[in-house]
């Protein structure tokens, strides 16, 4: 049965979209390869011209087609602006996220659907299993949770999953670079990507100066409203941070809030970063939709472990999670992402948060 179904597989030109290409053309399907062209000029990392000549050199030697798709005009609406926009807003944002959501599990897909491609495939590091009983897919967490990306993947929809496959999620990264070496793949050592890939040079600050914010100094401010000094803007801050504050108090300070309306940062001490309740818009729910409050676990930010907490649905579709323990630096506009040991229940973006 495999034989008759085909797969387009979103290739970045490294090694882990070219190893999914590899194991998905072992097991027997007809695989085509696809770039999302998503940055305009040649710098961003994901579709620079060495990526997608490294992506079409793997296609080639694995006899199989490969696409260019050009969207980099959604890209700049739904990733890019939205980006800008939540930097102006006082929040710091995962344009990773967001390029999963309305791009590689939204265009990608569609465009695979309208050329007669049953599935869709990516290296992240996931799994996706049906459950025959419950008549849903679950998406759980990688075998190596080393590199477990499903916190990037809570949005993915039913049917999304229903047209999705994961062939790396039962693999460490060690072995899928062996696999690559041995298959002859160019890139099989190429070193992972950790940047934004529309900032490649890490400054993000000077993307969001190029896009045309301007920086607008202010007071640094204690709980007590009490000016401790002047920053730079309130985008070269987010939540939690420590180093780079360019003040000296004799104690070390972190920032705990930022106020777009009076452009102030607070500063104060670590503790202080401590919250147990947040609240969640954008919310994706995997699992049906809970009646009422259910136990799980959940992090707040990529590579923190997961804590335990409540999580409880609210009628005007945000959600309410409550830790048993505080977490610290919960951000607005990161995501907080819900477990049930290996399986992924949902998602939201970060709102405010509570003692």
């Amino acid at each position: 049965m495999p034989q008759t179904k085909k797969v387009l597989i979103a290739m970045s030109g490294g090694v882990d979209s070219s190893a999914a290409a590899l194991l998905l053309q072992r097991a027997g399907y007809s695989c085509a390869g696809a770039m999302l062209k998503l940055y305009p000029g040649e710098d961003g990392k994901c579709c620079s011209a060495d990526a997608a000549a490294d992506a079409r050199a793997v296609a080639c030697r694995l006899g199989m087609p490969f696409y260019v798709f050009n969207e980099t005009e959604r890209f700049q609406r739904d990733v890019m602006d939205h980006f800008v926009a939540e930097y102006c807003a006082g929040r710091t944002p995962n344009p990773c996220i967001d390029c999963n959501r309305c791009l590689k599990f939204g265009a990608l897909l569609d465009r695979a659907i309208t050329l007669g491609y049953d599935y869709i495939a990516t290296g992240h590091y996931a799994r996706v299993q049906y459950d025959a009983a419950a008549g849903r897919y679950r998406l759980l967490r990688a075998a190596d949770r080393s590199k477990d990306q499903t916190y990037v993947l809570y949005q993915l929809t039913q049917a999304q999953l229903a047209h999705l496959l994961l062939p790396l999620g039962d693999y460490d990264k060690p072995t899928i670079r062996a696999l690559a070496r041995e298959a002859g793949l160019t890139n099989a050592d190429r070193p992972d990507s950790q940047d934004i890939c529309f900032v490649p040079d890490g400054d993000y600050v000077g993307f969001l100066q190029r896009s045309g914010v301007a920086l607008t100094p202010g007071d640094f401010v204690d709980e007590a409203g009490n000016v401790l000094g002047r920053h730079r803007g309130l985008p070269c801050y987010t939540t939690g941070q420590g180093k780079g504050l360019g003040i000296a108090l004799g104690r070390h300070v972190y920032v705990l809030d930022k106020d777009p309306e009076k452009g102030t940062v607070t500063l104060g001490d670590n503790e202080k970063l401590m919250h147990r309740t947040l609240t969640a818009s954008r919310v994706n729910w995997i699992i049906p939709v809970p009646h009422g409050p259910i136990r799980c676990t959940a992090k707040t930010r990529y590579s923190q472990r997961e804590a335990a907490a409540t999580a409880t649905p609210q009628p005007d579709g945000t959600l309410r999670l409550t830790f048993d323990q505080p977490q610290r630096a919960m951000t607005p506009g990161q995501a907080a992402v819900l477990y049930d040991g290996d399986e992924v229940l949902g998602g939201g973006t970060i709102e405010t948060v509570a003692d």
